[in-house]
């Protein structure tokens, strides 16, 4: 994928679709927000981004970097039962450059 200035270029797998979405920093805070917009899955997001419900989960498959887990995020996962390191929620993960080819299965 090619980043022109400051754009970032991430895909979000869903539903056997794959979605190449573009962006730029601060236009979303997190990745949650903009799959919400841009995608709208039902059922997405529901505590709107306090890292509690677990509705935002996705599985990072391809990434440079990521910001590490907080503990509101830590404690969902494992109130879930999830200790995969690349499962993670999107509520979580916030845009930056970072995020640039970036790949992303909503789970």
């Amino acid at each position: 994928m090619m980043n022109f200035g400051n754009n970032i270029v991430l895909t979000v797998i869903w539903d056997e679709e794959s979605y190449e979405i573009q962006t730029f920093p601060n236009e979303y805070r997190s990745l949650m927000m903009l799959i919400f917009d841009r995608i709208s899955p039902e059922e997405f997001g529901g505590c709107l981004g306090m890292g509690k419900c677990g509705t935002c989960l996705v599985e990072v498959i391809q990434s440079s970097m990521l910001t590490n887990f907080n503990r509101n995020e830590s404690n969902t996962l494992s109130k879930h039962g999830i200790s995969n390191p690349n499962l993670r929620l999107a509520c979580q993960i916030l845009i930056d450059e970072q995020c640039n080819g970036m790949i992303v299965k909503i789970v």
